[in-house]
């Protein structure tokens, strides 16, 4: 901020106080001690208004919040360019080592923020740590490292994938085993930090309608083992045919996905996060699809996300674990 704008904005809340404390000092010399029964002399709806002085408990309490004015514009931002009093504000740890983020003195709602983080970097980060030190098989059996990547997923994940992790239309069930980029301990972590971007491809205008159809037919009762609706008119034979000559490189041969390309597996109707039905599957052929899952690396750091990648990974493989111990 300038010192043109500086000194106007100081000014201009200095005066407005100033003006205030004026206007009721001058108004309360005016008025009379005692309680009468006169009135100011004009009624509405029948409400007349008596000309007695205000109560004292309203003239100090407006006193008080003027006091209260401006010990904040001292301690505080709110004079133009003035960084406030504040003790503690002038550097971000007690040593006096480390800067804010914008090298700036003073108190400001990110230098709370950041003053908040480093405290609690301070108590956890040993912590955070000792489990990013390792594997991430690991740290899937470990308790208290499944409690802490359990609130993280619930903070930062559960808004799309779902308080249980088994996802929403659009965005995928994490506790099964159809991994659109691999279920992997070391790629569940590389996909958390640094996001993916899942691009399907519209295919109306390359194959038409019909084509649209057929390969809809042809991945519903061929690869999921499933009927068409009554009235359908598809051939999955051909559906086959230009499922091979334009799908194949993405989904692979028989269609069970390419992880390096996050293309998910056809034969597994859990594996469609846009739904998996006759209609359904012809408006993902015919339109398209795109999905981001956003990078964490910057928002929480490598040690969180090791963390939070081995939570993930310990939702599908307990499912397994107890399964096999069901059988």
């Amino acid at each position: 901020m300038t010192t043109f704008w500086s000194l106007y904005v100081s000014v201009l809340t200095l005066g407005t106080i100033f003006a205030l404390t004026w206007l009721l000092l001058s108004t309360r010399k005016g008025q009379r001690e005692e309680i009468t029964d006169e009135t100011v002399g004009h009624a509405f709806d029948g409400i007349e208004e008596y000309d007695n002085p205000l109560p004292k408990w309203w003239f100090w309490l407006f006193v008080g919040t003027i006091i209260f004015a401006l010990g904040y514009l001292v301690l505080y931002p709110g004079l133009g360019n003035w960084k406030g009093i504040l003790p503690g504000y002038s550097y971000l740890d007690t040593d006096k080592q480390t800067e804010f983020s914008n090298g700036q003195p003073g108190w400001t709602g990110v230098h709370e923020w950041e003053k908040e983080m480093a405290k609690a970097d301070a108590r956890f980060g040993p912590i955070f740590a000792k489990f990013a030190a390792m594997p991430i098989e690991d740290v899937a059996k470990d308790p208290q490292a499944l409690k802490m990547g359990g609130r993280l997923f619930a903070s930062n994940c559960s808004v799309c994938h779902g308080s249980d992790a088994k996802g929403a239309y659009g965005f995928p069930n994490l506790t099964d085993n159809d991994w659109r980029w691999g279920g992997e301990p070391e790629t569940i972590k590389t996909t958390i930090m640094n996001g993916r971007h899942g691009v399907m491809p519209a295919w109306s205008e390359v194959i038409g309608e019909q084509g649209v159809a057929d390969v809809s037919a042809y991945v519903l009762t061929n690869l999921d083992g499933r009927t068409l609706p009554e009235g359908v008119k598809a051939d999955a034979a051909n559906g086959q045919k230009i499922f091979a000559a334009n799908c194949v490189a993405c989904h692979g041969p028989e269609a069970k996905g390419t992880p390096a390309m996050g293309a998910p597996n056809l034969t597994h109707p859990q594996a469609f996060i846009y739904g998996s039905n006759f209609a359904q599957l012809q408006q993902t052929i015919r339109y398209g699809r795109q999905g981001q899952m956003p990078a964490q690396a910057d928002l929480q750091g490598n040690d969180k996300v090791h963390l939070l990648a081995a939570y993930v990974y310990s939702l599908s493989h307990q499912a397994n674990e107890e399964t096999a111990k069901a059988d």
